[in-house]
């Protein structure tokens, strides 16, 4: 039987919501990507050059780590990532998940939310990140989807 799993990471809830939401309509597993340090207010200050985030964002090669794992990855057919939009993409955080972990029998469908700007190059990021997967699915921006809508769009992949 096809698995599925939302692991999400999010600092204020908002993506937290909309991964329950889709663990809700597919009878998924959540996973958490938390950081093993985690974020204070001043280390997610976007406007100061020196905060955690801004230090970790310019750095392509930063993966900060994560708090735990996801056990038998290789049991789920589909991944659900989501994530808030840093800097127009992903955070750095996303990307030590997903080289952490093989998605050869896994389709990723990225999910996000923010607070203006689009997907971005999201897509070809997660595809170079992640080249092995199975499939991917085109990355969806969800703020403040009601769970209506979240089902139509998991009804349509």
């Amino acid at each position: 039987m096809a698995k599925t799993l939302v692991a999400y990471f999010s600092c204020s809830g908002v993506t937290r919501r909309v991964a329950q939401q889709i663990a809700s309509v597919t009878g998924g597993d959540l996973f958490e990507i938390a950081p093993e340090v985690p974020y204070t207010r001043a280390d997610l200050d976007w406007t100061n050059k020196q905060s955690r985030s801004t230090i970790e964002m310019n750095d392509p090669a930063c993966r900060p780590a994560i708090a735990g794992t996801v056990d038998d990855m290789g049991s789920y057919s589909t991944v659900f990532v989501g994530f808030p939009i840093w800097w127009y993409r992903e955070p750095s955080i996303i990307d030590t998940f997903l080289e952490a972990y093989d998605f050869s029998n896994a389709t990723i469908v990225p999910f996000c939310t923010s607070g203006g700007s689009g997907t971005g190059s999201i897509d070809e990021r997660f595809r170079g990140v992640c080249a092995t997967a199975a499939g991917f699915r085109p990355a969806r921006l969800l703020n403040g989807a009601r769970e209506a809508e979240v089902k139509r769009w998991v009804e349509g992949l």
